[in-house]
């Protein structure tokens, strides 16, 4: 009867489930993949923090040009300029040197501007200061004088990244004499070198000037004004003129004129400087040898395609020869009567 009450049998208690090996698989793996995620996020940023660090470390040193084979007494005048308007690529260790032709109007200097212009290495920009407002201050033409040896400065006659010279034409007249103290403060400081061009006869400039401006309303070619020509058509038709001169301011003009340029010789004597006269080297064009050894250029042969205006004797240029003649005569400008060359 006991056994009839016994209504579970030992083989029939029920036991817990056992758990499935599969699932603890699952388990393990899981929490494996997660370890191994956290531990790969660790040490991304560990290597973010170095490779940031790197950046932010690493410095580009570029090695600054050096002017080698120089004289000591020439690196004042050696420059390496960083133009802010291009880049001067292959030729930004190419030295350049800083210049000013420093003359007076129908002296001469256009012409010899174009013949330094016709180098591949020389560029001379022309008169810059003509423009009135560039000349309105002395801290306005500093910062002009600033942008051209810079080489910042375009005109038809820049030659950018591998100018070995550069340059401009500066009359006296035109804020140089007023602010000469700047300027020759200027020029040693940043090593410019002043190449003055002057005319020896004095006269021959004072007819090109009354017949310039003479044709400035008169407009002799075609009706336009020309200060230079190319041909000798054009030539001849501006030298058809023969001006007036006014005897009686001659002398006074002709002494201005020259006591101007002494005294622009005597201010800028602590530059370095070369003094060349037009007529020289109408006779002798080996002097611009001189002038690219002076610029430190390789030497070239040098062309301008201007034509000379007025030729010949002055006798035949002025409309009241006599009168000059007798004006100059027995005066230290009477050697201006004379031909000092032929063209």
């Amino acid at each position: 009867m006991a056994d009839d009450f016994c209504l579970f049998s030992k083989d029939s208690i029920i036991k817990p489930p056992k758990a499935s090996p599969m699932m603890l698989r699952m388990v393990v793996l899981i929490f494996a993949m997660v370890c191994g995620v956290y531990i790969c996020s660790i040490g991304l940023k560990q290597i973010g923090v170095h490779s940031s660090g790197r950046i932010v470390s690493v410095h580009v040193v570029e090695k600054p040009c050096e002017a080698t084979d120089i004289e000591p007494s020439e690196k004042p005048y050696v420059h390496f300029p960083k133009p802010k308007t291009f880049n001067r690529a292959e030729c930004a260790c190419n030295p350049v040197r800083n210049f000013a032709i420093l003359s007076t109007q129908r002296s001469g200097s256009g012409w010899f501007e174009t013949l330094l212009n016709s180098h591949m290495n020389i560029s001379s920009n022309g008169e810059i200061f003509s423009v009135k407002v560039r000349k309105s201050n002395v801290s306005t033409m500093l910062d002009t004088l600033d942008k051209l040896y810079n080489l910042d400065f375009f005109t038809s006659a820049s030659k950018n990244e591998c100018t070995a010279a550069v340059g401009l034409k500066w009359m006296l007249n035109q804020g140089l004499m007023q602010n000469h103290e700047q300027i020759v403060e200027y020029f040693k400081t940043r090593g410019v070198s002043a190449i003055f061009l002057f005319r020896r006869n004095l006269l021959r400039r004072m007819i090109s000037m009354l017949a310039n401006s003479y044709d400035q309303s008169a407009k002799l070619v075609n009706g336009t004004h020309k200060s230079h020509v190319h041909s000798p058509k054009e030539a001849e038709m501006l030298a058809s003129y023969k001006p007036t001169i006014n005897t009686t301011l001659l002398i006074p003009n002709l002494k201005q004129v020259d006591n101007m340029a002494i005294k622009a010789v005597q201010y800028f004597n602590s530059t370095r400087h070369s003094i060349l006269f037009y007529e020289d080297i109408i006779k002798n064009q080996t002097i611009l040898n001189d002038v690219q050894d002076f610029l430190k250029v390789p030497r070239r042969d040098l062309h301008s395609r201007q034509v000379k205006i007025h030729k010949g004797t002055l006798s035949s240029q002025v409309e009241n020869w006599v009168d000059v003649e007798k004006t100059l005569k027995g005066t230290p400008y009477e050697s201006f009567l004379h031909s000092d060359y032929k063209i």
